[in-house]
């Protein structure tokens, strides 16, 4: 059965972004690339919330198609570019992207069934509202925080006050040179 497996990049003090969605505190490496890479590589969809859905349908096609990118990167955006992308989004304004499909919201049994269909994992980037859903239905098998080296005080926060406790279990830790260290959980 493919899993749910958020990835997703945070700061020590559980930010993912400033407060206006800034995120020029990211250090990216080749470790980090290659990381993103191979998840990608294994992945078989992208699940997405409409406003990251209209984001990376507004770059990655273009950085795929573009010869003056660097191979891995334009590699990365071919892979994101072939790989069935199902956004979720209750009023229907989605970007035009090839091979995405549209959820009007998340029905439990339905992601199960999206789970139970075959191929690659399913990647879930960005889409706090989307993350926070799942998580509260329990429907996450993994979450791949890639905590970086500082701390922002203050910005948009991977979870709110709103969901229950709930309980990880340390799957694995891998250090990058540039101080970001994967840590990778699953429901406990």
């Amino acid at each position: 059965m493919r899993k749910i497996v958020v990835s997703m990049w945070t700061t020590l003090d559980g930010f993912v972004a400033g407060p206006d969605d800034e995120m020029d505190w990211l250090l990216l490496d080749d470790h980090l690339q290659k990381y993103e890479r191979d998840l990608v590589d294994k992945a078989g969809s992208l699940m997405l919330g409409r406003v990251t859905h209209a984001d990376f349908a507004g770059h990655w096609p273009l950085v795929a198609q573009d010869p003056d990118q660097p191979d891995d990167v334009r590699g990365y955006a071919q892979r994101l570019d072939a790989l069935e992308k199902i956004v979720v989004s209750a009023s229907g304004d989605t970007a035009t992207w090839g091979d995405s499909r549209r959820l009007t919201h998340i029905e439990p049994d339905e992601i199960t069934q999206l789970k139970r269909d075959p191929g690659g994992d399913i990647v879930v980037y960005g889409s706090l509202t989307l993350i926070r859903s799942l998580a509260n239905l329990r429907l996450i098998d993994e979450f791949h925080l890639l905590v970086h080296p500082l701390y922002l005080r203050r910005g948009k926060a991977l979870f709110d006050g709103d969901q229950p406790p709930a309980r990880l279990e340390l799957v694995s830790v891998e250090p990058f040179a540039s101080g970001v260290v994967l840590l990778k959980y699953r429901p406990a």
